[in-house]
């Protein structure tokens, strides 16, 4: 166990000599082991696929491996399936033959062992990757009354790695968000207010499981959204025409967050990772996010974005905040690493091993594996701190030295489910060295677990005696010891028990009658319910005289036999109820049934025991039809306020006939009352008398109280205004005070009515007042109102940032610096400074704007232009807006080197010379003073060219010889970027035996027939630029093309067809040859054929017309199918222009760039995807008429 360590490793060599001075170790010196390469810490495996786990190691002599299991050794040859690689300590476990991926799971660790020493792989930790299915569970229709908040919980199932939320309908269309409606991190979906365009029964919530990419779905979620007119249509049918609510619109509201809950939250978040928060609000009228909108993304956190964060949500209705503590922690990361360190004998050396981490980890030596306190004595080394010194080194101390932390060892992310009432066992096995220490936190990191409810055992394990549903969440366990720190989070799930909450009951049937248990069970809604019957403990006879529903047991036609126990068991995977019921078969007809009704409606109601804030409500309970009466819900009517709405005010056991109500000042109350029993809720009792309570001076204060200016010289004070409930009496004011801060003694004060701002004019610019707002009503004052501190309004800045200097750092980079305004000229809260900077050699005259936090006095002017001339401004700006502009400062860049050339392209005007012409660049970043041009075929050439010159002609070239051309402009500072193109030069003129060279594209059959002949004789062509046809007929016309085949070896395009002329050669066997008039005429002749040839070959390489297209179409080829139009390579046949093949471009010389991909032949259509993976589209084409026409010469590349 003490060998299984992570960390980086040292390695110390020490080898016999003289030297005096420490070296670098050659290969093919003694040298102890070091790990090269390992599997990632937490691998999760694919159960499809072998699991390989890695492991190489150098070393001299050639380290040999071995590896643990759990902390055990582990035994391959035990195990058949698995093999480890010659000279590598890599693992297969080979599961094709149907092993399971979870038999292998485990932590490993490899060790790499010489003569010299031992070094350890990092622990290993093998997972299969799990894509669990969905619990099945009826989700009830939600009907929501619009402007309400809603929240659609997804709960999908923890797979491994985490599936990936989203939303969509049947369709498979993304659902639409807005700023209304939005998904949190955790899947939710979230409606700040609904709206009857929310209305849908289609609301799915996907998950997507990364690893195996597999996708599942949650039961659609019906959602219907009810205005007040349908809902009080909807109620008023039940309740006897009586309408529960006005037909008043839904009313705007402050917003409130419904994510996180709480005022004050906190998150801990380890450094380099994702930090993610999010506030999502619920309110009714246009609500506006501040500092950022409903989540906070921080990619590769660091310690400096520790601290609280506030997330604002407001509307013209009032605002809430939210404040988020960051604490960012950090595994021990290295400052210094260790290095390898060589010594001769008796020479000095350390060996650092400097780390850093949040809470700052210790350094702890090990040495081949072993804690360096029980490694074998060495008088040459000691430790101090986080370095080992070396001094006098021996012959024989080579050795690995490695550093370690604690670790975690449970499988992270494990989600344990426990039934309500029952104990729970959440593991965390560690391991390190020290022993770690466990501590345990649940949802955050801002407070340890403790406390009687929790029982913490030595092996980390946390035990919850009674899990409640307030103990589900998120558990964090936290290892520790003076190395560092690690972390795993386990889910737990509480579940609801299962309950019958209906037993079947004792039954007498009469024989030949129909009998029905019924057996009504709850259970938790995510857990997969299953019902079974027994009779007398055994299974049910096998008759279809039995039947069983979902909650009952139906037996018709019942006998004699059928008498005995009956049991209904209700199973989940986590536990079950059962119940049992009797039944008798007689002669005699059976009991009648009783009938379950809703309870009676209430009578008598009645007022007694008036007080000012109270009154004592009695009644007379109705009848409760076999059902006994649970509760009575008391509701009331203020006629004053809000005439025909009724609200809940309490609820009284069903015992109980009389009800002590609190009340409020100013109200006009009529009380009613409805019972509750096991079928429902009664009809509402007709109203009591109305009974009208006292005004009273108000109870509370308004609320949301602050200051701040809209102008230089104004306060304006707002709240939240009281409800007419809240203000207990008539002709309701709200008295607004306010005073200089440290300024003014006394208040100034002003009383307002029906509003919820006041504007204080004349007010100094920016000073800080402290404010009160107080209500009152006729009946006197409310409480004393507690200050808050606002400020009026800002002004511009009066003054311009001095002393601007700009600094030149090269021709792309300048600094920039200036001096800070001073405080009174702010005339506000300094926002930061804002840099104009314009370029006046610009044909646009662009402007660059950036902005800097108001503690900065310099900064960087990065992306400029070479060669140009700017003017630079800087000023000071705060909540009003910019002050004055700095002095313009003027500055020029220095000279870069050139952009590359606008274009290059190569042209051939004789057998042996090529023409190249360019462009000079667009972006000359300074004053041209020439071209350099390249060029080579085996040796480079280089040219210099004058800056005035476009186009350059090479003489006397090698026939049949491909170039290489570079062209690149220059200034004075130097040479920049070079285009590049190819051409080849054609054929020698002086072949003389008959053969034709094709230049062929990525093609791969070549085919060619004499002409009139029917069968094409074939060559496979793999991707040369050129072929030789050889051994043809002398004096024959030949018919060449280029085919294309595809993956299955269909030829899939061709190239328009060649006719190419071989010339009928003298044979200098024929003795006539020797005659002059022979030799005269047949000189003759063969000028003329040179002469047409040389104007063939001229007139092909401009690229010539050739009408080959109405023979390929009177005689087509059935092995020939035309090619898609967005073919890399090849187009479709077309009368019109020659145009160059998509995707290459083609020198007039002839030769065709090479462009795309070698395998890409055939368009296999278009598929499409959605952004997260999941599949939504369908296969699609082109049409034929979309082909691009290739002229011959590109379709061929011409014949030489």
């Amino acid at each position: 166990m003490d060998m299984q360590r992570d960390g980086p490793l040292a390695l110390l060599l020490l080898f016999l000599g003289h030297m005096i001075t420490a070296l670098e170790v050659p290969l093919d010196l003694p040298q102890p082991p070091t790990i090269t390469h390992q599997s990632p810490k937490d691998y999760i495996v694919d159960p499809r696929e072998n699991i390989v786990i890695h492991c190489e190691a150098k070393g001299k002599p050639h380290p040999s491996f071995s590896w643990t299991r759990n902390g055990m050794h582990f035994d391959m040859d035990k195990d058949p399936k698995v093999l480890m690689k010659p000279r590598s300590g890599t693992l297969v476990m080979d599961i094709s033959g149907g092993e399971r991926a979870e038999a292998y799971e485990g932590v490993y660790q490899c060790s790499a062992h010489n003569e010299l020493g031992t070094a350890v792989s990092n622990s290993i930790i093998i997972r299969q990757s799990r894509s669990p299915l969905w619990s099945k569970e009826r989700i009830s229709p939600i009907v929501a009354q619009m402007g309400q908040s809603l929240i659609l919980h997804c709960r999908p199932p923890a797979g491994l790695p985490p599936p990936i939320i989203f939303w969509m309908d049947n369709n498979f269309q993304r659902l639409p968000q807005s700023r209304r409606v939005s998904q949190a991190l955790n899947g939710d979906l979230y409606f700040s207010n609904v709206q009857p365009e929310d209305s849908r029964s289609d609301y799915i919530c996907y998950a997507r499981f990364p690893h195996t990419q597999t996708i599942q779905q949650k039961q659609p979620i019906s959602v219907r959204v009810l205005d007040m007119d349908s809902l009080n249509d909807t109620l008023a049918d039940y309740f006897n025409d009586t309408d529960l609510f006005s037909d008043k619109p839904a009313e705007e509201r402050a917003p409130v967050f419904m994510v996180p809950s709480e005022s004050v939250s906190s998150k801990m978040v380890l450094r380099g990772e994702v930090l993610e928060m999010e506030c999502v609000a619920d309110g009714l009228g246009r609500a506006s996010f501040l500092n950022f909108d409903k989540t906070l993304r921080i990619t590769d956190v660091s310690e400096t974005d520790a601290g609280e964060y506030r997330c604002i949500a407001k509307n013209r209705h009032g605002s809430v905040h939210h404040n988020i503590r960051v604490t960012v922690n950090a595994a021990p990361y290295w400052i210094s690493a260790p290095r390898n360190l060589v010594l001769a004998p008796k020479e000095m050396g350390i060996i650092t091993c400097r780390a850093a981490g949040h809470p700052k980890p210790s350094i702890r030596w090990l040495v081949n594996g072993l804690p360096i306190e029980d490694a074998p004595k060495d008088p040459s080394r000691r430790v101090e701190g986080d370095t080992l010194i070396f001094s006098e080194v021996q012959t024989g101390s080579s050795a690995v030295y490695q550093c370690n932390p604690p670790r975690v060892l449970t499988l992270p992310n494990i989600v344990y489910q426990v039934i309500m009432n029952k104990p729970a066992l959440l593991e965390c096995v560690t391991f390190g060295s020290p022993v770690p220490t466990i501590t345990w936190f649940k949802d955050s990191l801002s407070s340890m677990l403790e406390g009687n409810a929790y029982v913490f055992h030595e092996n980390g394990t946390l035990e919850i005696d009674m899990s409640q549903p307030s103990n589900s969440g998120k558990y964090t366990c936290v290892a520790r010891n003076n190395l560092g720190i690690s972390e795993n989070h386990i889910y737990l799930e509480v579940k609801e028990p299962t309950r019958i909450l209906r037993p079947p009951e004792y039954r007498v049937v009469q024989r030949n009658r129909d009998v029905v248990f019924e057996c009504k069970a709850k259970h938790d809604p995510s857990l997969v319910p299953t019902m079974t019957w027994l009779k007398d403990d055994g299974e049910l006879p096998d008759n279809e005289r039995f039947r069983v529903d979902s909650d009952s047991l139906t037996i018709t036609d019942v006998t004699e036999s059928d008498a005995g126990t009956y049991t209904c068991i209700m199973n989940t995977t986590l536990d079950q109820d059962s119940a049992s019921a009797q039944l008798t078969v007689v002669e005699a007809p059976p009991t009648p049934a009783v009938i379950y009704e809703h309870p009676g409606t209430p009578t008598d109601l009645e007022l007694t025991d008036p007080g000012a804030r109270s009154v004592q409500l009695t009644w007379t309970p109705g009848d409760e039809h076999n059902s006994p009466i649970k509760k009575f819900l008391i509701q009331y009517e203020d006629a004053l306020h809000q005439s025909g709405v009724w609200h809940n005010l309490t609820e009284v056991p069903g015992t109980k006939t009389t009800a002590h109500l609190k009340l409020s000042p100013y109200v006009h109350y009529s009380f009613r009352v409805l019972a509750l029993n096991d079928v429902g809720f009664s009809r509402p009792s007709m109203p009591s008398r109305q009974y009208r309570t006292s005004p009273a001076a108000p109870d509370e204060n308004p609320t949301e109280v602050k200051g701040h200016g809209t102008e230089h010289n104004n306060l304006v004070i707002t709240w939240k205004p009281l409800t007419p409930l809240q203000a207990n009496g008539p002709g309701l004011q709200y008295k607004v005070m306010w005073r200089q801060q440290d300024m003014e003694k006394d208040w100034t004060s002003v009383s307002v009515a029906n509003v919820s701002k006041f504007v204080v004019s004349g007010t100094p610019t920016f000073v800080p007042y402290e404010v009160l707002v107080q209500t009152l009503n006729e009946n006197g004052p409310g409480p004393k109102p507690s200050a808050v501190i606002g400020y009026s309004g800002e002004d511009f800045p009066s003054a311009a940032p001095g002393d601007v200097r700009v600094l030149v750092l090269n021709s792309t980079l300048a600094e920039v610096r200036w001096s800070p305004v001073s405080p009174e000229s702010v005339r506000g809260r300094l926002q930061g400074y804002k840099r104009s900077l314009h370029r006046h050699n610009s044909h646009h005259g662009k402007h660059r704007t950036e902005i800097f936090s108001p503690n900065k006095t310099s900064g960087k002017l990065p992306d400029l232009l070479p060669y140009s001339v700017y003017s630079l401004e800087v000023t000071a700006f705060n909540g009003r807006g910019e002050g004055p502009s700095s002095v313009p400062q003027r500055f020029e860049t220095p000279e870069g080197v050139p952009g590359a050339p606008s274009f290059f392209k190569v042209s051939a005007l004789d057998l042996d010379s090529l023409t190249l012409e360019w462009g000079p660049p667009h972006e000359r970043n300074g004053r041209l003073s020439g071209y350099t041009f390249k060029y080579q075929t085996g040796e480079k050439t280089c040219l210099d060219l004058p800056s005035n010159q476009s186009s350059f002609t090479l003489h006397n070239l090698l026939h049949s010889t491909r170039y290489k051309f570079y062209i690149s402009a220059r200034t004075q500072r130097g040479v920049g970027p070079a285009l590049t193109e190819e051409a080849v030069t054609v054929l020698d003129r002086e072949l003389t035996y008959p053969y034709l060279i094709v230049r062929t594209l990525k093609c791969f059959l070549l085919c060619w027939k004499p002409s009139g002949d029917e069968d094409w004789n074939k060559e496979k062509v793999n991707g040369s630029q050129f072929h030789v046809l050889k051994n043809l007929k002398k004096g024959l016309a030949y018919k060449v093309r280029v085919v294309a085949r595809g993956h299955d070896d269909q030829a899939v395009h061709h190239s328009e067809e060649l006719l190419v002329n071989v010339p009928a050669m003298v044979s200098p066997q024929v003795d006539i040859a020797t005659q002059g008039w022979f030799i005269g005429l047949m000189s003759a002749i063969a000028l003329l054929i040179l002469i047409l040839l040389i104007i063939c070959f001229i007139k092909r390489n401009k690229g010539g017309k050739y009408p080959v297209k109405e023979k390929e179409d009177a005689h087509g080829d059935p092995e020939i199918q035309p090619m898609k139009d967005d073919d890399i390579t090849f187009g479709e046949y077309s009368d019109e222009d020659h145009k160059p093949l998509k995707g290459s471009r083609t020198p007039s010389s002839g030769s065709v760039k090479r462009d795309g991909s070698d395998d890409s032949l055939v368009d296999s259509g278009d598929t499409q995807f959605n952004e997260d993976g999941s599949f939504i589209g369908q296969y699609s084409g082109r049409s034929d008429k979309e082909a691009t026409p290739p002229s011959l010469v590109n379709a061929m590349n011409s014949f030489v």
